[in-house]
């Protein structure tokens, strides 16, 4: 079985992979100060919770967009699972697209990932919106290239911001509107109308602006944890995918198994 481990910058996703299909997950924070032995006490107790044994893992993959976390996963795998770990966007995984842009040394690991499987589920011209700490948006034309995209404050990140740099708005809690309206009667209310629904008209811009662009029709396919929150107040999304980075993962392990 694949062991797939996706490093965001607030969480670390591990997901038990038999072929395509996700048998288990666990998540814990981000730290890149926790050690491969802290990670083994943590993980092994989970695989038995789940009636796994650490010998069904013969295959480990890693994507990171925290480089200090890479080498504590790696003693995790040699030492705990017996696997050198394939790292996604190092030989002999490399990505296998073409990545159009000024500098595609610099394209984290994850939209590559991204883009990687929603060329593989959807066909056409794909624009990938993830929500995570950031929220990228990345554009993948009907051959699987990766043309680019922008990068946006994520959702929390911004609410920390206005809470932080203001003395008297409160710590409130993101959440779907309890109306449609954009007129708020109170600050609680009016914080949420401003992050919620001045999102919204930010991704209805970009999405708008990257589709003219493109110049032909173009799916939205979202993923990331906010990514159903969106959906239920707004048309944008083709489809809602959440695993479409550990599937992207999946996907080029298989790869770096046929080689």
């Amino acid at each position: 079985m694949l062991l797939a481990v996706d490093v965001g910058n607030t969480n670390v996703v591990f997901a038990l992979f038999e072929g395509r299909t996700i048998k288990a997950r666990w998540r814990i924070a981000t730290d890149p100060r926790r050690t491969g032995d802290e990670y083994a006490v943590w993980l092994m107790q989970l695989l038995e919770i789940e009636g796994f044994s650490r010998d069904v893992v013969d295959q480990i993959i890693i994507s990171t967009v925290v480089p200090r976390a890479l080498h504590n996963l790696e003693v995790l795998a040699d030492k705990y699972f017996k696997v050198p770990a394939l790292v996604a966007g190092i030989a002999p995984v490399d990505y296998g697209m073409e990545i159009d842009v000024d500098e595609p040394r610099s394209l984290g690991a994850d939209r590559a990932v991204n883009a990687i499987a929603a060329h593989a589920k959807y066909p056409g011209d794909l624009i990938v919106v993830d929500f995570g700490t950031a929220t990228t948006f990345d554009v993948i034309d009907f051959n699987g290239a990766y043309k680019g995209g922008s990068i946006a404050p994520g959702l929390n990140l911004s609410l920390d911001a206005l809470v932080g740099n203001t003395a008297k708005l409160p710590r409130i809690a993101i959440e779907s509107p309890r109306t449609d309206s954009v007129i708020g009667r109170n600050t609680e209310d009016q914080m949420l109308i401003g992050v919620f629904w001045g999102y919204v008209a930010m991704m209805e811009g970009l999405i708008a602006r990257m589709r003219a662009e493109i110049g032909r029709p173009a799916k939205v396919i979202a993923t990331g944890g906010l990514a159903i929150l969106f959906q239920k107040h707004t048309s944008l999304f083709d489809a809602v995918d959440a695993d479409l980075t550990l599937e992207g993962m999946a996907i080029l392990a298989e790869k770096a198994h046929r080689a």
